[in-house]
C-alpha cells in the first residue's frame, strides 16, 4: 500500500489537509508524522504551513525536518501548501529576510501597500493580506490540473507572494493589485499558495490528482 505523509512540524492546518487528503486517497495511506524515518519511507510527501517564516524554518530545522525535505524532493512527488509552498523557494523578506529550502529558484516578497480606494471608479482599497476566493489561470499542462477548469476559484490567505526567477516554474498565476505565482512547479515538486483543503470540489480534484502524480511531467 502507497502511502502519502504530511509532515508535522507544529505549524499547519493538519486535520482538515489529511482529512481531504483521505477522502480522494482511494487505497492510499494518509501519514501525519515528524518522524523522519517514517516520511523517507513515504511515497508522497506534504509540506503544509501557516504562520511566520523563520517560525517555520526554525521548526523544520530543529525537527530535522529541512533536511528530509530537501533528499525526499529528489526521489519522490512533493507538495507545498501556502506557507509550505513560499519556503519551497530560495529566500523570503518575511521577518527580515530568511533563507528557506531552495527547491525552486526565487524568492517570497511582501504584497506593495494597495492604492487608496477611489470612489469615482466605485473601487473599494484592497487590503493585505490577500484572504477570500480568487480565479487560478493556468499558465502551463500539468497533471495536477488534470479535469481542474481553468480560471477556478481557490481560498487565500497570505501577505507574501512567491517569485519565481524561472518563468517556466510558474504553474498558474492570479490577480491581486499584481499579477503573482498561485502554483509554483519544477520537475517533482509542486507548490500552491492557497488552501486545496478549503476550496471545495475543485480543491479537492486538485489533491486527488497529486495523490496519483508519479512526478513527471513538472
Amino acid at each position: 500500500m502507497e502511502t502519502i505523509g504530511v509532515i508535522d512540524y507544529g505549524m499547519g492546518n493538519l486535520h482538515s489537509l489529511a482529512k481531504s487528503l483521505e477522502r480522494v486517497a482511494g487505497n492510499q495511506r494518509v501519514l501525519v508524522s515528524y518522524d523522519v524515518k517514517a516520511l523517507l519511507e513515504c511515497d508522497r510527501l506534504v509540506l503544509p504551513g501557516v504562520g511566520g517564516v523563520r517560525a517555520c524554518m526554525n521548526e523544520l530545522r530543529r525537527l530535522e525536518l529541512s533536511e528530509l525535505v530537501v533528499e525526499a524532493a529528489r526521489k519522490r512527488p512533493l507538495l507545498g501548501v501556502c506557507l509550505g509552498m513560499q519556503v519551497l523557494l530560495d529566500r523570503s523578506d518575511e521577518n527580515g529576510g530568511v533563507a528557506t529550502l531552495g527547491l525552486i529558484p526565487g524568492a517570497v516578497v511582501r504584497f506593495p501597500d494597495p492604492p487608496p480606494a477611489d470612489p469615482a471608479l466605485r473601487q473599494e482599497r484592497l487590503k493585505v493580506p490577500h484572504m477570500g476566493w480568487n480565479r487560478v489561470h493556468q499558465t502551463r499542462p500539468h497533471p495536477l490540473w488534470d479535469g481542474v477548469p481553468d480560471d477556478s476559484w481557490f481560498y487565500f490567505v497570505h501577505s507574501y507572494y512567491a517569485a519565481p526567477q524561472n518563468p517556466a516554474h510558474t504553474l498558474g498565476t492570479a490577480e491581486y493589485s499584481l499579477n503573482f505565482a498561485a502554483v509554483v512547479a519544477r520537475d517533482n515538486v509542486v507548490g500552491v499558495q492557497f488552501h486545496p483543503e478549503k476550496s471545495q470540489d475543485v480543491g479537492l480534484r486538485l489533491l486527488a490528482n497529486f495523490t496519483t502524480w508519479d512526478g513527471e511531467g513538472g
